[in-house]
């Protein structure tokens, strides 16, 4: 072998070591322990998230400019392919540092999210860390802010995705929160700003990590995990299918998928599921099965926010092949009234769909706004006009149907003709009025029940009078409020119409720097 022969074979032998060492992360000791502990390591996730070899990683080789010599700086970055379309992501890795983020593994991600940026493909984060390195200093805390800089600029612009892996605490949860979407796996997720032990000391109270900040209450109960799922492999085949709903940037449409169903297909059945008294519950979600593309015996759905606010439905369907973002009231739930979570979860949902120039269908069936102290002191104002905001910018095809009663202010919040939908539809059971008919009669016929002989009969008798008087959809729909009254079989193949009327629709709006919208 010849001298440069010789010097070559070594550089090349110098490279596949430190590949190698960068490969083996925290060492087999520590790999060990995240396996026993039910975790899949920060390569292991990558593999098992994006298609097969399609994977290139970007800043093996970085390193902290501490003492310490992480591999990769405890961050796995690169990009590669979901289902064929291009992604960028980045794997915290906890078996090295605990997966702590430094100088450099902050810049690590920030290229990722650049890069994202500037290619218009979405970014996925897997976070498992243990926050911020404190050899780093404010180094550290500076990397936090740089990534938050970045996430708000990708904002609208791509979709972000994060899973939450292991724990997020502190700075650290803010990221997600600044994403799009976050997904929790329960037993090995938490998110909180202080853990337990932190809560214990300052305010006496007990409570498990779990409880405080684990999958299950960060969505239940705070908002703010968009699904918490039962294991890794379900977490990430939940993203790749939340992925198949979402273009790539905002540049872009939503990819098409054909599921065989036909756009024509009409179905006697589905006036069948809606009680006719107004105030008896059925659940929403057969209704989406049925209106919407159906998907050979699967699912035709993905649902976000499944645990939280159930009295309103946010998901993605397709119709006649096209993504279509659903917001439905819930009947089962708070007999599907609004109220301060369910007026944040669907404001943001819209607002995204918006983003991201992907329709909007309004199913509604709503009593009004949740009443009591609770609400009201809550600021059931301020979040409910959230909604009201959401509607009126969004400039994406918005079309509404009502199923039974709309009342009050909550008509409105379910984006009227007012509000700028595109088209409104009603089913012939559908009561339109500012308040029920119960609640409205005694006031309009005071007098006449004060006058009657059985007011108890009468009021019956007024009831049913103002119902069919009044709280009708043909009222609404003799001053252009209402665009037309379906015969439900028809509903599916009438919205399709519709959809395909508005999906190259112009609508602009004043030209100003940015909103202030309620908060």
């Amino acid at each position: 072998m010849s001298e440069e022969s010789e010097i070559k074979k070594k550089q090349l032998d110098a490279l596949n070591e430190r590949r190698k060492k960068a490969a083996e992360m925290g060492g087999g000791e520590r790999v060990a322990r995240q396996k026993e502990s039910g975790k899949l390591n920060a390569r292991e996730r990558i593999d098992a998230l994006l298609d097969k070899g399609t994977f290139r990683e970007t800043g093996m080789f970085a390193k902290s400019r501490g003492a310490a010599d992480v591999p990769a700086d405890a961050v796995i970055t690169g990009y590669g392919k979901i289902d064929g379309r291009k992604v960028y992501i980045y794997s915290q890795d906890f078996t090295s540092n605990g997966g702590t983020l430094s100088e450099i593994h902050a810049q690590k991600i920030c290229r990722a999210l650049d890069s994202a940026l500037k290619e218009g493909c979405p970014v996925i984060g897997l976070n498992d860390s243990g926050g911020a390195r404190i050899q780093d200093g404010v180094d550290a805390l500076a990397g936090f802010g740089q990534i938050f800089y970045r996430n708000t600029a990708a904002s609208g612009v791509i979709p972000q995705i994060c899973a939450i892996l292991g724990p997020n605490a502190g700075g650290a949860v803010y990221s997600p929160a600044l994403m799009d979407f976050t997904f929790m796996v329960k037993g090995i997720s938490f998110a909180f700003i202080t853990g337990s032990r932190v809560v214990k000391a300052v305010t006496g109270q007990d409570v498990t990590d779990e409880e405080l900040g684990g999958a299950t209450a960060v969505q239940k109960k705070a908002g703010v995990a968009c699904r918490s799922e039962n294991n890794e492999a379900e977490c990430f085949q939940h993203i790749k299918e939340l992925l198949s709903y979402l273009p790539s940037s905002n540049r872009e449409k939503a990819p098409k998928a054909d599921w065989y169903d036909k756009p024509d297909r009409t179905d006697p059945a589905l006036f069948d599921i809606v009680p006719a008294a107004p105030n008896r519950p059925y659940d929403m979600h057969k209704l989406i099965e049925r209106i919407f593309d159906r998907h050979k015996g699967q699912q035709n759905y993905f649902e976000l926010f499944p645990l939280f606010a159930t009295n309103i439905i946010t998901c993605f369907a397709r119709l006649n092949q096209h993504s279509v973002g659903i917001i439905a009231n819930q009947p089962m739930s708070k007999a599907g009234c609004l109220d301060i979570d369910a007026s944040d979860k669907a404001s943001r949902f819209i607002r995204f769909c918006d983003a991201f120039n992907i329709p909007i269908i309004n199913l509604v069936d709503v009593p009004g706004y949740l009443p009591g102290t609770e609400q009201e002191w809550g600021g059931i104002i301020r979040h409910g006009a959230k909604m009201l905001y959401a509607y009126s910018e969004a400039t994406v095809p918005k079309l509404t149907l009502t199923i039974r009663k709309a009342y009050g202010g909550s008509y409105l919040g379910m984006c009227s003709k007012d509000l700028g939908a595109d088209f409104v539809f009603c089913w012939p059971s559908t009561e339109l009025a500012v308040m029920g008919a119960e609640g409205a009669a005694p006031i309009i016929f005071r007098r006449d029940l004060e006058k009657a002989a059985d007011p108890a009969k009468a009021l019956e008798e007024k009831i049913k009078e103002y119902r069919e008087e009044f709280a009708n959809p043909y009222k609404a729909a003799e001053h252009l409020h209402v665009d037309d009254v379906l015969d439900p079989a028809e509903t599916r193949p009438r919205l399709i119409e519709a959809l395909e009327m508005t999906l190259e629709k112009s609508e602009s709006r004043p030209a100003k720097k940015h909103g202030v919208g309620p908060v």
